[in-house]
């Protein structure tokens, strides 16, 4: 059975370079395979991890949609599907790279949910890891294609709109009564320390800080230049806080 990484977060908040410095700390901490999926269909989790326009299950479903009417009678829907997901798969070194995407016709993301979850199901026997980067916002909780995580990580900016939108994440989960073993809250972006206005706004709401963030200027420097944040200095500052999150995530495992 995988031990399993959601990143949630509203829109902005860097949470899918988290994702990809988090797949970093795994592979610098020998934990591999990783399976990584892109589960959030505006995702650009491809771009970070330097990527070039991998085919997304979405439009595999679509072919699927245009395509069923001509299948022999002896080819399945399911596996059909399980061949195309098959040849999609992106191998990185250390791990594989699994895009969602989004289908266009009407209801199609809904499908795209339930192949979600059945290659979750699926994949998670065949991996010792898997981190998830969410759609952004409570979309994927209330979808539940999040569901069954060892952790899930809420990621902020260093702000009090970042927080609530946070905290209301952490409500949302607990009231669909996820099977989430942990649930933490990031904050991205900080500039020296945390505003201590902002752990007052936490007080009382029982959800663990489990990692600060410094603003890093290589991290941007990457992104503008379109490169892979596996490939950053181990030195930099965001990694290197990322890194120590990631031991207190795995927990002696």
């Amino acid at each position: 059975m995988a031990f399993s990484v959601a990143v949630s977060g509203k829109g902005g908040t860097g949470k899918t370079t988290i994702v990809g410095l988090l797949l970093k700390g795994l592979l610098k901490e020998g934990r591999k395979p990783v399976l990584v999926i892109d589960a959030d269909h505006d995702g650009n989790l491809a771009q970070v991890l330097g990527i070039k326009e991998p085919k997304t299950v979405g439009e595999v479903v679509e072919e699927l949609q245009r395509q069923i009417s001509q299948f022999p009678p002896d080819l399945s829907k399911d596996r059909w599907l399980q061949s195309k997901l098959n040849e999609i798969l992106v191998e990185g070194k250390g791990y594989d790279f699994l895009s969602m995407g989004r289908g266009e016709g009407p209801g199609c993301y809904c499908y795209v949910n339930s192949v979600l979850r059945n290659i979750m199901d699926h994949l998670e026997k065949e991996y010792p890891y898997f981190l998830m980067d969410n759609s952004a916002g409570m979309e994927h909780l209330s979808r539940r294609t999040t569901r069954d995580a060892d952790v899930l990580l809420i990621v902020s900016d260093h702000s009090r709109k970042g927080i609530i939108s946070a905290l209301r994440i952490v409500e949302l989960a607990r009231e669909l009564e996820l099977k989430l073993g942990r649930l933490a809250l990031v904050i991205n972006r900080v500039q020296g320390e945390p505003d201590p206005r902002l752990l007052k706004e936490m007080e009382g709401k029982g959800v663990e800080l489990i990692g600060v963030i410094p603003e890093d200027p290589k991290v941007q420097e990457f992104d503008m230049e379109g490169r892979s944040v596996l490939d950053l200095p181990e030195g930099s500052s965001a990694f290197q806080a990322v890194h120590k999150m990631l031991k207190k995530i795995l927990n002696g495992r």
